[in-house]
């Protein structure tokens, strides 16, 4: 059996890979370092496979530097793509690295190879039930549908509004950042009235030695609060998928 490829499909088909792997790239957890590039690269051309028969009246010109062009446009395409998607995600992990700096934890941090970055215990912890989360429910296909839907928005041959994406990332930094306060913030209120008494027994007894018991004390609290933080977690996470999804739209000029 011999199968027969037009020119204009394997362009399709390598701009389509491209934009994908860009975004690969950025949006988690993907953009994990445990993450091979080999991976990534063929989970993207097998992502780019199913699209690039409906983008093939998007093919532009090859000829002279077109086609360079248009692979620089669909790296900045995916990669804007993917940084709107990460910037949601990312409020989980501040909301761990949140209750890490109330609770004590922050001395312990380490490398996350999910992250890339130094995390403590919790903000691990959180990374981990993020990812799991976005694999337990829906969340992936609400994500894919919604790149895929990138491709009927910005099509092969336009490019991405960099005003709209730039005024859309601050306003999704504010929505990361209230997300991560109210994720944490239950826990968060827990440890501030814990350091306030605290402090009053200090002036109370100031031969106390505090400093013995107010380490062991958060800790002990942060524990064993953190199964009531975590149920928290789906209803926030669901929210966060969801305005992920939107403003991916609103980037595209599909929302």
């Amino acid at each position: 059996m011999q199968v027969q490829l037009s020119l204009s499909f394997l362009t399709a088909l390598l701009l389509t890979s491209v934009r994908v792997v860009a975004w690969l790239i950025v949006v988690p957890p993907f953009n994990s370092r445990s993450v091979p590039m080999r991976v990534k690269a063929l989970l993207s051309v097998a992502m780019a496979l199913p699209i690039t028969p409906n983008v093939l009246d998007q093919v532009p010109a090859t000829s002279g530097g077109g086609l360079i062009s248009a692979t620089a446009q669909q790296v900045v395409v995916g990669t804007g793509l993917g940084f709107v998607t990460a910037l949601f995600f990312s409020a989980v992990q501040s909301a761990g690295a949140i209750i890490d700096i109330f609770g004590g934890f922050s001395m312990a941090s380490m490398y996350d190879p999910l992250s890339g970055a130094q995390n403590a215990v919790f903000g691990r912890f959180y990374n981990v039930v993020a990812t799991a989360l976005l694999f337990a429910t829906d969340g992936y296909a609400m994500i894919l549908r919604g790149f895929a839907n990138s491709f009927k928005g910005l099509p092969l041959t336009d490019t991405i509004s960099l005003d709209r994406l730039a005024k859309l990332l601050t306003e999704g930094a504010d929505q990361m950042l209230v997300a991560a306060v109210q994720i944490a913030g239950p826990l968060v209120a827990v440890l501030f009235i814990t350091d306030v008494g605290l402090g009053l027994l200090t002036r109370v007894a100031p031969q106390l030695n505090v400093f013995n018991i107010a380490f062991p004390l958060k800790i002990a609290i942060t524990i064993g609060l953190a199964g009531t933080a975590i149920t928290l977690l789906p209803r926030a996470f669901d929210f966060l998928v969801d305005r992920a999804v939107r403003v991916v739209l609103q980037v595209i000029g599909a929302g």
